[in-house]
């Protein structure tokens, strides 16, 4: 029982970091569950099918929020749903370790573009125009939905990434949509690793357990992604992208464990001084618009 409790808030945690952020479900609860003293082939099946609930949950409560795009999720589920099925059955006797580094030095990059374009606003307000188009949906669900299945995550990290650095969608939007698609991408993966390897390696209890905590951090992620102004959010997910994606290289690069642990100490250090930095400058700007609003009425009726 107290095992299950322990998962239960491992679950808790994942979810309320992907919900709010627009992903590491997997690489958040997957960690927690190996240190946890699970096996590797168990925690990788329980997460996989505990995120079709969790998924669920939190794109209804993305939807009651007012976070999701819904033009962007439909045309997303098809090709993601399509990438996470060829990857649990076809390709997951593929070695990804030499393309891991790669793909992690592209969404590092990426991560980097986030947090610069948010930052190099200033004061203004940022702006987003338009929708992401067929043409970048389809390929970006196609590969995410793939890594997903064959890496044990992929889906946040691509798409969230990619919709953020593209500037079309606001963040709270780019979230909601990734976390909603992701039921589709989820139930995609689960049922190739069904066909594939059989129900004989899946705890059920760990699912379960992971999946209640999951549920109940789901509307509590969806309400902070509502409240919390673009340049927050979007900082704080390109933070998550740097980090996850720096020591996915440094590892590929043979770097030790205590070098590892003190690029990431660093890099954290950095990356929560400049969401300090983020919220002081939302503070000056609502400071500031009150004036700029009084001003401009005067100005119309002089």
């Amino acid at each position: 029982m107290r095992q299950l409790i322990v998962l239960g808030l491992v679950g808790l945690l994942a979810q309320l970091i992907d919900g709010s952020l627009g992903m590491a479900y997997g690489v958040t609860s997957t960690t927690l569950l190996l240190a946890a003293g699970i096996a590797p082939a168990t925690a990788s099946a329980a997460v996989h099918f505990s995120e079709i609930g969790t998924s669920l949950v939190s794109g209804i409560s993305h939807h009651k929020f007012g976070n999701v795009d819904w033009k962007t999720v439909s045309i997303l589920a098809i090709p993601g749903f399509v990438g996470a099925f060829a990857g649990a059955t076809f390709l997951t006797s593929l070695n990804g370790d030499a393309a891991t580094p790669w793909i992690s030095g592209i969404l590092l990059a990426l991560g980097i573009y986030v947090i610069w374009r948010f930052l190099a606003l200033g004061g203004r307000r940022p702006e987003f125009k338009g929708r992401p188009g067929v043409k970048l949906l389809v390929p970006m669900g196609l590969v995410g939905g793939a890594l997903d299945s064959i890496g044990g995550g992929g889906w946040g990290p691509v798409g969230t990434t990619t919709l953020l650095s593209s500037g079309r969608l606001e963040p709270r939007k780019v979230v909601g949509s990734i976390d909603t698609s992701e039921f589709v991408v989820a139930v995609g993966g689960s049922l190739g690793f069904l066909i594939a390897l059989g129900s004989s390696g899946i705890d059920w209890s760990i699912a379960a357990a992971l999946l209640i905590g999951g549920i109940i951090a789901a509307p509590v992620a969806a309400w902070l992604v509502k409240i919390l102004p673009a340049r927050v959010l979007a900082i704080a997910a390109g933070g998550i992208i740097i980090l996850t994606n720096a020591r996915t290289i440094a590892l590929a690069l043979g770097a030790s464990t205590p070098t590892v642990s003190i690029i990431l100490a660093v890099l954290a250090a950095a990356w929560l001084a400049l969401i300090v930095h983020a919220v002081g400058v939302e503070r000056r700007v609502r400071r500031t618009e009150p004036l700029a609003e009084v001003e401009a009425e005067v100005t119309t009726g002089s």
